[in-house]
């Protein structure tokens, strides 16, 4: 495992455009102020201890852990050096088409509930009303399941 020193060299050294910003507890966020998308910060709470995270959700065939970044602690430098890579480059696409993302679910009484993407959050409506807000698609599924509702369709 690298250590906070070594991975910071490494990040400085390989990517001048990111801009460190101290957080709190002795932990940096990475920034890069060149994004296309409102995602800024590349690397998330670079520890001490030599934990952090790089952001990847936007990266394919890359699973996110924790709000859509991934956990660096025991990445290498060359691992670490692709990853960031590939997160900035992912910050640097724009979505041609911007859509609103949203689903149609139905429980058994045919009530309707519309899942709806909205500044990277999940928002849930019964019709014009907010019904609840989310940090990942999947905790707002899990909240409609757990209410007894299905996903009926995508909403074109």
């Amino acid at each position: 495992m690298l250590t906070f020193e070594e991975k910071t060299k490494i990040i400085e050294a390989h990517f001048p455009m990111l801009m460190k910003t101290p957080v709190s507890l002795g932990r940096f966020n990475y920034k890069y102020l060149d994004s296309a998308v409102k995602k800024q910060n590349i690397i998330y709470h670079m520890h001490p201890n030599g934990n952090g995270f790089v952001y990847t959700e936007r990266i394919p065939n890359m699973k996110s852990e924790k709000n859509g970044y991934t956990n660096i602690r025991n990445y290498q430098e060359k691992e670490l050096i692709a990853l960031i890579q590939a997160s900035i480059q992912s910050v640097q696409i724009i979505d041609e088409t911007n859509e609103i993302y949203q689903e149609l679910w139905k429980n058994q009484n045919g009530q309707t509930l519309l899942l709806v993407e909205e500044n990277e959050q999940f928002h849930v409506y019964a019709g014009n009303q907010l019904n609840g807000i989310f940090c990942s698609y999947g905790k707002a599924a899990q909240y409609l399941d757990e209410e007894g509702f299905i996903f009926e369709a995508k909403v074109e």
